[in-house]
């Protein structure tokens, strides 16, 4: 068995060099606390944006503690680190004159254990909620999870060897006066997902396991036909079909297809012609808790000359099931436009579970828009990607 290792970098940097709002006569630019509130608020780069939106480190919890230090910006500027800040739109903060930061924040106990509802699970006290940001490695197979403003007052790791079936070790760190890096190796190469969050003070890092089955027919697949409703999508060049109506048709499609192969558990984000909000999509896919999530989109290019099909994921660890239907996708005489990594992209966005964006074809090429338009051609890519998840599966098993 090749050695896996997932890697929690726990960096906990929070300056504490401000406890009261300043009296600065430039009130956009005073400094105050306040909380992440509302539904997946997102820690940003920078303020960059594009039609995707500005580039994101990742989603956090709500009851998030932050130090805001320009509200001249938009989004609001947050202090992270002494050397590092971040950005959040001011609608996912809420402001309180009476928060008051301590001089310091401490990590306590840590707990790590299994479970039989699919999770291994990694567990820190903290002295506060602080804010954090995570990602993946592969080669060895790693998460890195930074959170910002503790110092290590944990004197030990309990562990359950005997009942863990996804997590090897952990082993921490205090890599910086304020940041902590906690390491946490893993028994399989392949990532399954995991979530992050805070019950009261407690840090809980979720790792899924991989499951027992890695026949397709156990593995439970989640479809999300894009766009829909009041959100047409592109428009075919000549034909003039919307992208929401097709992308349903193939998705449809799809569901009927792993059904008839035995596929047990197949879940639609939508089944009609409904209005659905991004991060309405994703909080019903994380309580649905899919294995895997097939978003299936039809693309279009200024440029009439682009054509072909495209995967695109965010994390790198999702990318080898990108990369099989994107191969499947060829047989059946779609050109490469590409395999597209990083995509900031909503649906791209959750690790909890594996999850790729399929774009089947353009709209704004004759030929590709033939096709697209053909239920033929929606059989076809149903069965190709069902190949691809399978070729997946396959490699997975050889690997582990």
């Amino acid at each position: 068995m090749r050695k896996t290792h997932l890697i929690i970098v726990l960096i906990f940097i929070f300056s504490s060099a401000c406890t009261q709002p300043s009296t600065s006569a430039n009130q956009s630019k005073r400094e105050f606390f306040a909380k992440s509130v509302g539904k997946l608020p997102a820690l940003l780069y920078g303020l960059g944006d594009d039609r995707l939106g500005g580039a994101k480190m990742g989603y956090i919890d709500t009851g998030i503690l932050f130090k805001v230090i320009d509200t001249s910006v938009s989004p609001w500027k947050v202090q992270m680190s002494k050397n590092r800040s971040a950005y959040i739109d001011k609608i996912y903060l809420k402001a309180d004159t009476n928060l008051k930061a301590k001089p310091y924040y401490l990590s306590a106990n840590f707990n790590v254990f299994g479970t039989d509802t699919g999770y291994d699970i990694a567990t820190l006290n903290i002295d506060e909620k602080l804010p954090y940001r995570s990602w993946m490695q592969t080669n060895p197979a790693a998460i890195q999870l930074e959170i910002f403003g503790v110092q290590s007052n944990t004197n030990w790791i309990t562990q359950l060897p005997s009942k863990l079936k996804e997590i090897k070790n952990v082993y921490y760190r205090q890599s910086e006066d304020d940041v902590m890096l906690v390491t946490i190796e893993l028994k399989h190469p392949a990532h399954w997902g995991y979530s992050i969050f805070y019950e009261k003070n407690q840090l809980i890092i979720k790792v899924k396991q991989q499951p027992k089955s890695l026949d397709i027919k156990n593995i439970k697949i989640a479809i999300d036909a894009g766009h829909g409703g009041t959100n047409l999508g592109a428009e075919g060049n000549t034909t003039h079909i919307l992208e929401k109506n097709y992308t349903l048709l193939f998705a449809k499609q799809l569901k009927k297809y792993l059904k008839s192969r035995g596929v047990n558990t197949v879940f639609m984000t939508r089944e009609t012609d409904t209005t659905l909000e991004m991060k309405d999509r994703i909080t019903t896919l994380q309580h649905q808790n899919p294995d895997i999530l097939i978003s299936i989109h039809l693309n279009s290019n200024s440029d009439k000359d682009v054509k072909g099909s495209g995967t695109f994921y965010r994390h790198i660890g999702f990318r080898p099931v990108s990369l099989a239907i994107l191969k499947r996708m060829q047989e059946i005489g779609m050109q490469e436009y590409a395999n597209v990594g990083n995509f900031n992209f909503g649906l791209s966005g959750p690790t909890d579970f594996i999850n790729c964006l399929l774009e089947i074809g353009f709209l704004s090429n004759i030929d590709d828009e033939k096709k697209l338009a053909n239920p033929k051609f929606h059989t076809q890519t149903a069965v190709q990607v069902y190949k691809g998840i399978v070729d997946w599966l396959k490699q997975v098993q050889v690997e582990k």
